[in-house]
């Protein structure tokens, strides 16, 4: 694919996103081009070594605030009717409780997956706390001469911190997919906010 026609397909893809924006990322990623270029690889390389086209616009939209998308989303190229200002504030209330319902739906499903993460490393904590426990409590019993009490403590502190070791690769794996997932989120929500234009 072309320099030309990458950025035409990228500016589509762009659409929906406020202009100023569009525009930093379609010179950002001409000058890239324009860069491979000049290091010797062809115009068809340069665009390729960029990657997925679906990358980019995803990037592009976790990066601008959803405040922005909001605002630009809201921006209108014409004013409002006294009809449509009437139909506003008498579907009042319907559309705010509505809103405030989904912002509340998104922030709990935030806190939860927050919880999940916390909730993972306090299982962690508590297995390290009871290996550690567990093996000091088996050396008080052992130094006072109750050895089957002391063994049976030791084989569940080791059996602990066996669990442990094991838990803490699933902690890392389930936090690094919880936090994505929430990004994942973030995006999806920030896309509905983006208003598809012709470009």
């Amino acid at each position: 694919m072309s320099k030309q026609e990458f950025l035409a397909r990228l500016k589509i893809a762009l659409a929906g996103l406020p202009k100023e924006d569009v525009e930093e990322r379609l010179s950002f990623y001409s000058e890239m081009i324009d860069d491979r270029m000049e290091e010797g690889c062809s115009e068809e390389q340069a665009v390729a070594g960029i990657g997925p086209m679906g990358n980019i616009v995803t990037q592009a939209v976790s990066e601008v605030p959803i405040g922005k998308l909001v605002k630009e989303r809201i921006k209108t190229k014409r004013s409002l009717s006294g009809g449509e200002v009437a139909l506003i504030i008498l579907g009042f209330p319907l559309w705010f409780p509505l809103l405030v319902t989904f912002c509340a739906l998104i922030f709990s499903l935030y806190v939860t997956l927050f919880s999940l993460v916390v909730a993972f490393w306090g299982v962690e904590i508590g297995l390290w706390g009871a290996a550690i426990g567990g093996v000091g409590i088996a050396a008080v019993y052992g130094f006072q001469g109750f050895a089957m009490p002391g063994l049976a403590i030791l084989g569940i502190g080791l059996f602990s911190a066996g669990a442990a070791i094991i838990g803490i690769t699933i902690c890392v794996a389930a936090s690094k997919g919880i936090f994505k997932l929430g990004g994942k989120i973030g995006v999806g929500i920030k896309r509905m906010f983006i208003r598809k234009e012709n470009v």
